[in-house]
């Protein structure tokens, strides 16, 4: 086996400073991460934190923005292959049933949307990650012709999705099963006046 690069055990060390990040993030809060505690979880000596990032501040919102591209990625990708919007809301819920709110990319989430109430250049970021799943819904939305307001119900529907990881904890019925159907009557198709099809 060839012997790695310096470029390649760099990558190896930002991986692994990325995957701490992200774990400590979960365990402690955004707040509660120094630079010796990172170090000391990826194994490696704190001057590499800043010789790889600019600071803890943007080694920590690559982590978290890192894990949020991953799961938008996975849900996005559940949109554009169901068949229908409706299998494609099934499947999402599905998707999040594997969180309990307890776990590492639930809590890490929390903690992301908090520090972006707190931080205007982290809060920009997310909103870009996250326009890009509800422009997928909209667009899904619309293709279909299921509502007739696709990007006011894209952000209520994603919004609804957020909620469920977030109440999970102290509301662990909150699974696909109970959920999902109240969330297919956003998806009721619709007139153009936006009056339930069939309705008065």
């Amino acid at each position: 086996m060839a012997a790695l690069t310096a470029a390649d055990r760099g990558r190896e060390v930002r991986h692994r400073l990325l995957r701490a990040g992200a774990e400590l993030i979960a365990e402690r809060g955004w707040s509660a991460v120094s630079t010796r505690a990172l170090a000391e979880r990826a194994e490696v000596g704190p001057g590499l934190v800043h010789y790889h990032f600019a600071s803890l501040k943007a080694l920590l919102a690559e982590a978290a923005l890192g894990a949020v591209k991953g799961l938008v990625d996975e849900l996005t990708g559940l949109l554009e292959t169901a068949p229908t919007v409706q299998e494609a809301l099934d499947g999402a819920l599905g998707a999040l049933d594997a969180y309990t709110g307890r776990d590492t990319t639930s809590l890490l989430f929390t903690e992301t949307y908090l520090a972006a109430s707190r931080d205007e250049a982290l809060r920009r970021d997310l909103e870009v990650v996250l326009a890009r799943i509800r422009d997928s819904v909209a667009g899904r939305l619309r293709r279909d012709g299921v509502v007739a307001d696709p990007e006011e119900t894209a952000a209520v529907l994603l919004a609804a999705l957020d909620g469920l990881m977030l109440h999970r904890p102290v509301h662990p019925g909150l699974t696909s099963a109970g959920t999902a159907p109240v969330l297919r009557r956003l998806l009721s198709r619709t007139d153009s006046t936006g009056d339930a099809e069939g309705g008065s």
